[in-house]
């Protein structure tokens, strides 16, 4: 380690293309730690942000400006081309800063405070201290590697979804869990049992310890396959994945709900809407609501009785 160098790398971006972005940095480089937007909050508050540039921290003994640009440049053209978004994503332009020896697997957690994400669920992190106000209910959270802290957009629609629409000892499935944020705080809500499948391994693993620092022994959490949840039926059903992916598998969705039951379906990017009301369509489910939260909406479905 002391003969590696540290590198921030600055790239200015849309917000709607972070998930990708963050994907393409931790597969290409040997990368400590990602900020995607440094915040501050005030009474749960979100009251400053810098979501427009993401932060990648990078161990190298060497990094060049121009290979470095040309590489983003060229990832930025390739989404352009599949037309994976509708909307500018920023123009990935980078600045390049040497950093002394940290440990940013560590560091980013100064920037993740508790924070109010529905009317009543407040995720806090394991590290952060939090009181409950009158009605609010807390969900603690150590997100590890996996995705799912509470602050995204997709999870927050979720969560609201589960408050207006699960009702008291549902039984609940969660697919692509992620850090199990979504089981966990339906749970919470007065789930009688959950069913969350992940196909991230890490993702299962740091899923059940968050369930057991919130005390929920009523999760079942396994590795997603064809037919992880095909023996059971479900009376609310939590799909936060992206568009593409919904739509493939809405058939198998449909398969795990009962008769009247419902689903949220999240992850969707603005102007990607359709592909999912044609598959939701093509399977005869009937959308209740569309929800709408910065760029990012979500569909609650229900199945007919």
């Amino acid at each position: 380690m002391k003969n590696k160098t540290y590198w921030e790398i600055c790239i200015d971006i849309n917000p709607v293309c972070t998930d990708i972005l963050c994907d393409i940095i931790q597969s290409e480089f040997d990368c400590e730690g990602i900020i995607t937007a440094e915040e501050k909050y005030k009474n749960l508050e979100l009251v400053e942000t810098s979501e427009n540039t993401l932060k990648a921290y990078i161990i190298s003994d060497e990094l060049n400006f121009d290979e470095v640009q040309n590489f983003f440049k060229t990832k930025r053209q390739d989404l352009i081309d599949r037309k994976i978004f509708n909307q500018d994503i920023g123009t990935w332009n980078i600045k390049i800063n040497k950093q002394k020896i940290v440990d940013w697997s560590k560091k980013w957690k100064e920037y993740w405070k508790p924070s109010k994400i529905s009317d009543k669920i407040v995720i806090c992190p394991t590290w952060e201290k939090y009181e409950a106000k009158e009605n609010e209910i807390i969900v603690n959270i150590d997100p590890g590697n996996a995705f799912g802290t509470g602050t995204h957009a997709t999870t927050q629609l979720c969560v609201k979804a589960c408050e207006k629409y699960m009702q008291p000892h549902s039984k609940v499935a969660d697919v692509g869990c992620g850090s199990g944020i979504l089981a966990i705080c339906a749970m919470k809500l007065g789930a009688v049992s959950a069913d969350a499948v992940d196909t991230d391994e890490t993702a299962i693993e740091t899923a059940i310890i968050n369930a057991r620092i919130n005390n929920e022994n009523k999760i079942n959490f396994q590795t997603a396959s064809s037919d992880s949840l095909s023996d059971n039926i479900y009376d609310f059903v939590f799909a936060n994945i992206l568009h593409n992916v919904l739509a493939e598998i809405m058939g198998d969705l449909k398969r795990i709900m009962k008769k009247g039951a419902k689903i949220v379906l999240s992850g969707i990017i603005e102007g990607k809407e359709n592909i999912v009301i044609e598959a939701i369509k093509l399977q005869n489910l009937n959308i209740i609501e569309k929800m709408q939260q910065k760029e990012w909406s979500a569909f609650v479905v229900e199945k007919p009785l």
